[in-house]
């Protein structure tokens, strides 16, 4: 059937079309540089395939889904496309990573657990141990005992080795 595979890439590319605009991730936030992005990823990778043609490397493939229309030496009409959906969904993609880690760094500042997100850590990313590696109470100089509030036991409320018996 030719003309299959432009139409997949353009149902693809109103697919992703819908999704932008439904959660204004590019092109209704910036149209503009959405689209100067668009065209110049569009023109990038279409300089690069034309090297790859001149070079050998890349050749075109004869399929029945193609339309048949070659702008170049192997290069179909499609391929336009295609890079026209990469570059698009390239954006798309980067505004959707870019709006989930905003969100949680603002998830992490409201939770308090610091800017770069680091749970357990103060701000300078140190956790609450010491040099010689003891945690928590250990690392204050504490017993358990002293840190538990309760002489003569741990934490747990186990007696410590105060309160053994020999």
């Amino acid at each position: 059937m030719p003309g299959l595979y432009l139409g997949a890439i353009l149902f693809s590319m109103v697919g992703m079309m819908l999704i932008d605009w439904k959660y204004s991730l590019a092109l209704r936030v910036a149209p503009w540089r959405t689209v100067l992005t668009v065209v110049a990823g569009t023109v990038f990778f279409l300089a690069w395939d034309l090297v790859g043609i001149v070079t050998g490397v890349f050749v075109k493939g004869e399929s029945p889904l193609f339309v048949g229309i070659v702008l170049a030496p192997h290069l179909p009409l499609e391929e336009v496309f295609f890079l026209l959906f990469l570059s698009y969904l390239t954006v798309v993609m980067f505004a959707v990573f870019e709006r989930r880690s905003r969100a949680r760094a603002r998830n992490a500042d409201a939770t308090g657990s610091g800017a770069a997100g680091r749970s357990g850590s103060d701000a300078g990313g140190r956790s609450g141990s010491d040099a010689a590696g003891r945690s928590g109470s250990d690392a204050a100089g504490r017993s358990g005992a002293e840190a538990a509030g309760r002489p003569g036991t741990d934490a747990a409320g186990r007696p410590g080795a105060e309160g053994r018996r020999a």
